[in-house]
């Protein structure tokens, strides 16, 4: 509920602001990133485990009411955090959910003040993806064949992945109805439920065709994507899979779906691929979030010269 306004005796407007506990602002919060933005699950229980470590805080202090709040006490709990050993990234990732909470209580009249508005994040160092050689995917397709029963299933997924450069959200949420085969298009939800149009490759879909000739499909608007028990895949099975194939064939620290997203992006922009259209097949919001992957790709460069060149 808005704070309430009332005038004092020389006419001035001055906010009366109700009481208002911390754990409830960050319910209100949950219920706007959930059904108002439509942040993903993932993101949403990410949301309510960090803004809850942070109410805890609070209350352990007296400060139970959102606005006893200060930035001093923001600062105090980015300071224990880091004490604690958290990396500078996870420990932006927390302030980052606090500055959006107590921007939604401000804009909604829940605070007279906010006080997280000057708290910039820790500055560090962003690490570069993980990249899986195209080598080393041919090898993996080769692997399934030899090691996999339902091997069309794991090409599949392996294809999509990396030849798509999807996240595994997006992999798992595929129906059949969203593959054109025609136009060589697949309609993805991405986060938020925004939908886009990724091109697929010939060899993606003779590969999804393969698999699609040997399960039988009542329905257009059923997964694209089942396991042995005709349900839809999940992330979980995913990983499973991603991980053992990805372990035969490399030695990356992360051997997970994501790294295939990475590693198809950053090969698109090794063989010249514009930033622009790398961030549209990717969905990514802002281009900042795509030109890690030009960073990438000059520490490839640099690796290659300082390997190949005789002036190295």
């Amino acid at each position: 509920m808005p704070g309430l306004r009332r005038r004092s005796s020389t006419g001035r407007v001055i906010a009366r602001y109700i009481l208002m506990y911390i754990s409830e602002a960050i319910q209100k919060y949950i219920r706007d990133i959930e059904s108002v933005k439509r942040y993903s699950s993932n993101s949403v229980t990410a949301y309510k485990k960090d803004l809850g470590d942070f109410a805890q805080f609070c209350n352990d202090r007296s400060r139970t009411e959102i606005n006893s709040v200060t930035d001093k006490i923001i600062k105090q709990y980015m300071m224990t955090l880091s004490e604690s050993g958290l990396n500078k990234i996870t420990i932006g990732r927390k302030l980052s959910a606090i500055r959006g909470m107590f921007k939604f209580a401000f804009r909604n009249g829940y605070i007279s003040s906010n006080p997280a508005s000057m708290i910039i994040n820790p500055k560090s160092q962003r690490k570069l993806p993980s990249v899986v050689s195209y080598d080393e995917i041919v090898s993996v397709l080769e692997k399934a064949d030899e090691l996999e029963n339902n091997s069309l299933l794991v090409k599949t997924i392996f294809e999509l992945l990396y030849g798509c450069a999807l996240r595994v959200s997006e992999l798992c949420s595929i129906n059949l109805s969203d593959v054109d085969f025609k136009s060589q298009t697949i309609r993805i939800k991405g986060k938020g439920n925004k939908m886009r149009i990724v091109p697929v490759g010939d060899k993606s879909i003779e590969t999804i065709r393969n698999y699609l000739s040997s399960s039988d499909r009542s329905s257009p608007h059923s997964a694209l994507l089942v396991n042995e028990a005709g349900k839809r895949i999940y992330p979980k099975f995913v990983y499973r899979i991603v991980n053992k194939y990805l372990s035969l064939v490399t030695d990356i620290e992360k051997r997970s779906p994501h790294a295939l997203r990475h590693s198809a992006a950053t090969h698109m922009l090794d063989r010249g691929a514009d930033l622009r259209a790398v961030k549209e097949i990717l969905g990514h919001e802002n281009l900042s979030t795509t030109q890690i992957y030009t960073h990438v790709s000059v520490e490839r460069l640099k690796s290659t010269y300082k390997k190949s060149h005789p002036k190295s």
